[in-house]
């Protein structure tokens, strides 16, 4: 009798059929197989897309047309989409992403306004030393004072101007998880996996159910 009530029991919990549960357990694990293609195809073309924007980015910096917006398309399409990280590691020296050329445009642009500075410079140290020295016709020997008025005063032979690396280097940071195709269909092959796995438990359980059955009449 106790046997009897625990058969009927565990009927009412396994409303699944053995056949059932296996036809569901085979097609979950063929749809977890497609759905991962599928995912594993679309992260790979998340990362080509970033490799393909990162090149029209260098080469806009190479050519110094188009910089702010070839680095605003790539900062948005990182930062959107999985599998385009971008970011300085832990075990990273530099950022990720290095502007060469903007570097050498803005080192040549501080330089040039030095250089200006510093032409002008001289000629305030003229105009100071012909009022401080202004008995002498050749101007010889105001030498020394304009030496001095530019030594103390001048930007040459200083230290290489110093640029912010906030202008140059860049790292942007994808999200673990994004909206996009890759996104969603990697959503979708988890549930088909756990569905695989449930069903497959189903159908186990139910083989063994419908063997102890058989030994107990």
């Amino acid at each position: 009798m106790r046997v009897t009530m625990e058969t009927t029991h565990r009927s009412r919990t396994l409303s699944i059929s053995k056949p059932v549960a296996k036809y569901l357990a085979l097609a979950s694990l063929v749809l977890t197989l497609v759905c991962g293609g599928i995912s594993v195809a679309a992260l790979r073309s998340n990362n080509e897309h970033m490799a393909k924007l990162r090149s029209a980015l260098y080469a806009a910096d190479k050519s110094g047309i188009g910089v702010p917006q070839a680095l605003t398309n790539l900062q948005e399409y990182v930062t959107a989409h999985m599998n385009t990280n971008l970011s300085t590691g832990a075990g990273s020296v530099y950022p990720p992403i290095q502007l060469e050329y903007t570097y050498q445009r803005l080192v040549q642009a501080q330089d040039q306004a030095a250089l200006s500075a510093d032409s002008g410079l001289y000629t305030a140290a003229q105009a100071y030393c012909q009022k401080v020295i202004p008995n002498y016709f050749s101007g010889h020997n105001r030498v020394p004072c304009i030496e001095n008025y530019v030594s103390t005063h001048g930007t040459l032979g200083n230290k290489a101007p110093t640029i912010p690396a906030a202008l140059y280097e860049f790292d942007f940071v994808s999200p673990t998880w994004s909206p996009d195709l890759a996104g969603w269909m990697l959503l979708v092959t988890i549930l088909f996996a756990v569905l695989s796995a449930l069903f497959s438990a189903i159908f186990i359980f139910r083989r063994f159910f419908e063997k102890e059955s058989s030994v107990n009449r």
